[in-house]
C-alpha cells in the first residue's frame, strides 16, 4: 500500500514537470531570420510582381506578416505600429524577428533588417 502511494506520488511529480516543460519553452524568446512574407502565401507568391509587392497586396486584403525560415512559415501576431512598418519596409527581404514562438506563430517584440 505504501509503495503504491509512493509510486503515484512519483508519477504525479513527473507528470507535472513534463507539463510545465512546454510552457516554460513557449515564453522564452527567441530570434530568427528569414524572408518576411504573408500568412496567405508563405514561400509561394501568387500575385504578379516581385514578393515585396505581392506581401504589401495580400497584408492590405487581411493577410498577416508571416516570417519564412527555410521550410516553415511562422504568422507573426503584432499590434505594435513600428513593428507593423518595419515588415512593411522589409516585405520580400531577409528581417531578424524576435519574439516569443509557439507553435507556428511568433508574437513579435522586434523586428530588424536580416543579414
Amino acid at each position: 500500500m505504501k509503495a503504491n502511494r509512493i509510486a503515484i506520488a512519483v508519477l504525479g511529480m513527473l507528470l507535472a514537470g513534463l507539463a510545465a516543460v512546454p510552457a516554460l519553452a513557449a515564453g522564452k524568446s527567441q530570434t530568427l531570420t528569414g524572408e518576411v512574407s504573408d500568412a496567405m502565401c508563405g514561400a509561394k507568391h501568387e500575385m504578379p510582381g516581385n514578393a515585396a509587392h505581392c506581401t504589401r497586396g495580400c497584408v492590405e486584403h487581411g493577410s498577416k506578416y508571416a516570417l519564412v525560415v527555410g521550410d516553415k512559415v511562422y504568422t507573426l501576431e503584432t499590434s505594435d505600429k513600428a513593428a507593423l512598418d518595419k515588415l512593411n519596409d522589409l516585405a520580400g527581404a531577409k528581417a531578424k524577428v524576435t519574439g516569443e514562438v509557439d507553435g507556428a506563430t511568433i508574437t513579435v517584440k522586434s523586428v530588424a533588417a536580416g543579414s
